[in-house]
Parts: C-alpha cells; sequence; structure tokens
C-alpha cells in the first residue's frame, strides 16, 4: 500500500467523518424518492408498503452490507477499490475475455451517473411545492448543476472539509425523522421479517414490477467500492453502521406514515413526497436545504468517481487518452475537462426531456444492474484467486447472480420509461472502450519488430560520423517494445533513413502499465555505453505518466550516479559545461490506403483514427515540451495488399 493511504486508512474520527462526506452521497440520498417510486401514483396500499420496506431493508442487507461491504471490500488492489481495479486484480489469471466484464461494468457506471446528480438534485429541490404546487423545478436543478460542475476545474479541497459534518448532520436528520413517525406506529417493525418482501412478489400482481423501485436503495454501493481508496475499508464498514441504521429507520419511519394513510393518494397531500411528508410542517424548509446540500454532495462525489474511473481507463488503454488537470494538491484529485462537460450536457438533457423526478426513477437503476452483474462476474474470479472453498464461492456467486438478475428482469420493465436511454449511453461507451482495446490489439499483432543487437553498431557508427551535422545531443523515442532487446523498425527507419539524426546519445522510453495502483518504478539498461540507453517506466493504473518530468529526474540521478554525462560534447560548451540539448521524436500514426484487411479489422481502425482525432496528441499526453518535440507521421501498413500484376509493355 503506497504510503499516502497510511493516514486516511487507520480507524479515526476524522477518517469516519471524511467517510461520511465522500462514500455515501448515492446511497444515503435514496430516502429521496425510493418511497415515492415503490407507492407510484395509484391509492396508498399498506401490504405494497410493508412488502416494500422489507425488500428495501433486506436489499441493504444482502446486497450492500454483505456483497459490498463485507465480501467486495475485500478485494482491494493495493488500497484501491472499483471494478477497473478488481479487473486489474484478476487478470493475473490471463483469462484474456475478462476485459469484457470490465468494460461493459465501467460504461454502465459511468452512464447511469448521468442520472445520479438529476434525480437527486430534483427530489430535493421538488420539496419547494410544499409551498407552490405549480412550481417549475427544472430551471433551479439546472442552475445547480451548472454550478457544481463550473467549480470543478478549481478543486473542492476547500468545500470538500465540509462534506463530512454536513453529511453526518443528514443522516442524524433521516434517523431522527424516522423515529418521530415511527413512534405513533411501531408495529411497521414487522416488516424486518422477510415473508412479507416474499408475500408482495409472490403475490401481488406487480410485485416484480416494484422490485425495481426497490433496487433504486442500493445504486450507491458500486460507487461505495470505488471510492475505497479514498478512505479504506475499516473506515466504510464502520461507519456504514451507523448510515444503514439512519437509512432503515427513515424508511420505517416513511412506511409508517404511508401505512396510516392507507387508500390516500400521494398527490392529496401538500408534500406529495414521503420524504417531505414525514417532517414536522415547520422544519420542512431546513429539511429542503439540507436536503439539497446532500444532494449536492453526493453529485459531486460521483463526478469525482468518473473523473478516477476516465483515468483508469486511459491507462487500462480504454479510453483515448484526454487533458488532466490538477486543481489542488489532493492526493488523487484531478479534473478532466472533457468529462465534465460532457457529463453537465448529459444531466442537464435528462433535466430538460423528463423534468421530474418520479419520471427519472424510471431510466434509473437499469446500466447500474449491469454493473453490478459484472461485478459478481469478476469476484467470482477473484475468490477462485484467493482460494476461498469451493462451497462458499459456488453459494455466494449463485445467490448473487439470482438476485441481480431478479433485479434485471425488475428494471428490464424500464427500458421503454427512459432505461433505454442509459443503455444507449452505456452502449456508446462500451464501443468507445472496446474499439480502443481492440484496435490496440490488432496494432500490436501487425507491429514490426527487429532484433536491437543488429542494429546497435549502425546508431553507434552514425553517433560517430563526422561528416554529418548533428541532429540533437539528446535524441529520445518513446517505443512500445516490451523487450529492450527489440525496437520498432519505423523508429530505426526515422533515425537511419528519413532524415539520417546524429545524436551523442539515443534514449528509448518504455511505459509499463502495471497491476499496482500507484506504483512509479523505473529501470535503466544501457544497450551501448554513453550511446544508446533504455529507460523503463513501470507506472500504476492510477499514475498519470508526466513523462517530461519523470524522464528529467532519472536524467538527474544518472548524472549523479555518473553513469552518463549530459554536458554538452561541443568543445566550447563543454569547457563551461553547458548541458547539451533534448530532442523528443514523437511519431504520429495514420492509417495507410495500403492496407488489405478483413472488414471488421477495417471498422474497427477506422473508428479508432476518428476518435483519435478527439484525443490528445502523443506529445501532450505524455506531458512532453512541444518547444523540444519533433513530430513524425507516417502511415501505418498492417496488412499489406496483393502485389498487382503490372507489366511492362512496348
Amino acid at each position: 500500500m503506497g504510503t499516502h493511504h497510511h493516514g486516511i486508512h487507520k480507524v479515526s474520527f476524522g477518517g469516519l467523518l471524511i467517510t461520511l462526506g465522500i462514500i455515501y452521497g448515492d446511497i444515503g440520498t435514496s430516502p429521496l424518492y425510493v418511497m415515492k417510486a415503490i407507492v407510484g401514483d395509484g391509492p396508498i396500499d399498506a401490504d405494497i408498503v410493508r412488502g416494500g420496506i422489507s425488500a428495501v431493508f433486506w436489499t441493504l442487507t444482502l446486497q450492500t452490507t454483505f456483497k459490498y461491504v463485507i465480501l467486495t471490500l475485500r478485494a482491494d488492489n493495493n488500497g484501491e477499490g472499483g471494478i477497473f481495479s478488481l479487473f486489474t486484480l484478476v487478470r493475473r489469471n490471463r483469462y484474456k475475455w475478462l476485459v469484457v466484464p470490465a468494460i461493459i461494468g465501467g460504461s454502465a457506471l459511468l452512464a447511469d451517473g448521468i442520472i445520479t446528480p438529476p434525480i437527486s438534485v430534483s427530489a430535493a429541490i421538488e420539496g419547494l411545492r410544499f409551498f407552490n404546487e405549480d412550481l417549475n423545478t427544472v430551471p433551479y436543478v439546472i442552475w445547480i448543476l451548472c454550478g457544481l460542475f463550473f467549480i470543478q476545474q478549481f478543486g473542492t479541497g476547500f468545500i470538500g472539509r465540509f462534506f463530512g459534518p454536513l453529511m453526518t448532520v443528514w443522516f442524524l436528520m433521516l434517523g431522527v425523522l424516522g423515529i418521530y413517525q415511527m413512534s405513533a406506529d411501531w408495529s411497521v417493525v414487522s416488516a424486518l421479517n422477510p415473508y412479507y418482501a416474499y408475500k408482495l412478489l409472490q403475490t401481488h400482481p406487480s410485485g416484480i414490477l416494484i422490485l425495481g423501485s426497490v433496487f433504486l436503495c442500493t445504486t450507491g454501493a458500486e460507487a461505495l467500492y470505488s471510492d475505497l481508496g479514498h478512505c479504506g475499508k475499516k473506515n466504510i464498514r464502520i461507519s456504514w453502521i451507523f448510515v444503514k441504521s439512519m437509512l432503515v429507520l427513515n424508511y420505517f419511519g416513511q412506511g409508517a406514515w404511508l401505512i396510516a394513510n392507507h387508500g390516500h393518494r400521494l398527490e392529496e397531500f401538500k408534500a406529495s413526497n414521503p420524504f417531505y411528508a414525514i417532517m414536522p410542517e415547520a422544519f420542512i424548509p431546513y429539511g429542503i436545504i439540507i436536503a439539497t446540500i446532500a444532494a449536492i454532495i453526493a453529485s459531486q462525489a460521483l463526478i469525482s468517481g468518473s473523473f478516477t474511473l476516465i483515468n483508469e481507463a486511459m491507462r487500462l488503454n480504454l479510453w483515448p487518452k484526454v487533458t488532466i488537470k490538477y486543481p489542488t494538491e489532493t492526493k488523487g484529485q484531478m479534473y478532466i475537462p472533457s468529462i465534465n462537460w460532457l457529463l453537465l450536457v448529459g444531466c442537464i438533457a435528462v433535466v430538460l426531456h423528463f423534468r421530474e423526478s418520479a419520471n427519472m426513477e424510471g431510466a434509473y437503476g437499469l446500466a447500474i444492474v449491469l454493473c453490478m452483474l459484472m461485478t459478481t462476474t469478476l469476484l467470482n474470479f477473484y475468490l477462485h484467486m484467493k482460494r476461498y472453498k469451493l462451497w462458499f464461492i459456488y453459494i455466494v456467486i449463485s445467490v448473487y447472480l439470482v438476485i441481480e438478475l431478479l433485479f434485471l428482469v425488475a428494471n428490464l420493465s424500464k427500458f421503454s420509461h427512459g432505461g433505454w436511454i442509459t443503455l444507449l449511453i452505456a452502449f456508446l461507451l462500451i464501443l468507445v472502450m472496446a474499439d480502443w482495446h481492440i484496435s490496440k490489439k490488432i496494432r500490436q499483432r501487425y507491429v514490426d519488430m527487429v532484433n536491437f543487437n543488429e542494429h546497435k553498431q549502425m546508431l553507434i557508427d552514425l553517433s560517430n560520423d563526422a561528416s554529418l551535422q548533428k541532429y540533437a545531443t539528446h535524441l529520445v523515442y518513446l517505443t512500445g517494445a516490451n523487450n529492450p532487446e527489440e525496437i520498432e523498425s519505423k523508429i530505426l527507419y526515422s533515425i537511419l533513413q528519413k532524415r539520417p539524426k546524429k545524436a551523442d546519445v539515443y534514449w528509448f522510453i518504455h511505459v509499463d502499465v502495471m497491476n499496482e495502483p500507484y506504483r512509479m518504478d523505473y529501470k535503466v539498461t544501457h544497450i551501448a555505453d554513453n550511446d544508446i540507453i533504455r529507460i523503463d517506466f513501470r507506472l500504476g493504473f492510477r499514475v498519470v505518466p508526466r513523462i517530461d518530468m519523470m524522464f528529467r529526474k532519472v536524467v538527474e540521478d544518472l548524472v549523479k550516479t555518473g553513469e552518463v554525462d549530459i554536458t554538452s560534447r561541443y568543445a566550447s560548451l563543454n569547457k563551461n559545461n553547458v548541458i547539451g540539448d533534448f530532442k523528443f521524436v514523437v511519431m504520429n500514426k495514420f492509417l495507410s490506403f495500403e492496407n488489405d484487411l478483413p472488414l471488421f479489422e477495417r471498422m474497427v481502425l477506422r473508428l479508432y483514427f476518428f476518435l483519435n482525432q478527439f484525443a490528445l496528441t502523443e506529445e501532450k499526453a505524455f506531458g512532453l515540451d512541444s518547444s523540444s518535440v519533433k513530430i513524425e507521421k507516417f502511415p501505418m501498413v498492417i496488412k499489406k495488399r496483393k502485389e498487382m500484376n503490372l507489366r511492362r509493355i512496348e
């Protein structure tokens, strides 16, 4: 585990407070809309309510508590969690197809994230209708979302300090309001009996549809696992006891109020949401303010999680390279402008399309079930890898496959009510990730590698050729060759033939993405003393490759140990200890017309090069100083066309 984790991963009051502030936003704001979704538009039915809160309790217990808090949190990758972290753990099994559940799960998590901020903020703001029934909440929701996404570029370090205390107030409010309502009728506690949930599914004609609404209470469980790295599993497990208690009290309080109003419709009440209906009238303005703040915090956690997810996808070669900024010094905090504004556009589109939180419930949950199923798939391999007892693995995986498939069937009814939107977004994200992954495999398969040793002397001779003008003192290339004894033929072509590039020292840099999240190692190979040096960086999948800075640090280390002399080789400059210049050569690829590829591979590569137009250039992606970079374009010939039968005639 990296040193940056030690402090925050210890159980302490401060650690628990931070955990409350950044882990439970999504799952913690569920009481705003879950019971309202379960009851629906019809008359309140006491049996549905009792069965619904029983199903909510057992969903929180089986799905959130046991699967995620107890079991999945064990699958931490050096303190980091989330579906991509889990993937990097199990891909060591050498099952290549495991990238499929990772891509589907990551895409589904991002897609459902476009619904979370709108539904949470809308449900909170709709409390204002207690004072004005005809209030149009859409403009308020959009303004709040615009403000939230706008401040991302400045970092949230300062306001982040208040998240913990504010979410503590939110959860205490949930618990107190729940007890306040339950005190009028404690019989609602009988819903702890799972029989009521079973009865709802067995006897009620719309039981399976209601289960789709019940599922909304656990949608934040996947995000909880993704945020593992921020707080550590001990802080999450201990704070979850408090969070779950407060959530259950509030759900049961809403249940008690609904049962007391059996036969009525929600629209008959001034506060048409049971969440606000259980509040004393004088407290409602304060309740709306606290709920809105909690919804904003929930949205903030989701945005940060999306940035982390995209960064991991980029490092695992599942997403085009995009600009990443670091607004604060806080470890792990980043800002990805393209993702930020895409999320905002998506959130505004959702608000304008659905307008009400009640309508958004139809679109919410379908994609996240897919993500949970993919996590279960990867978890199966993790449990086998850790050599858990086979009977335990079979029981656990079977139980959760049944539960999640049941939830999937329940949520499929939402497809025509807006669920198709999140599935469409997930499909587009899957398309991008899959294309990026497959195209890399195609390109690797056809890349032309040559033996370095056979060409080493050519570079040494070129370096010492007095008849040639020097191109640079130090010439640096990025290489994709994993083996130090190999080099791409295109690099040798660039040095020896395109325009002979004489240099005193040739440097070759290779970057390996490691399974550990924050690993930062490097290895130096002297291929030819003082003439050819290779550096292999081994960077974790959460480390951004700022190669320019890293390379300078390595060169400094090599100068200190006397392994390399970077002073200029020109006599006049050398005697004055002037440092020689460093020139990076970056090779940008384009698809050659000379290729004769199968249809599928041609389509994959065309999409790759189309997307690549919107991605960062290699020099920017690796943080290279543009003033010292030379860009060379070369055609990518993967599979040559057959020889032309061209003959000469007299």
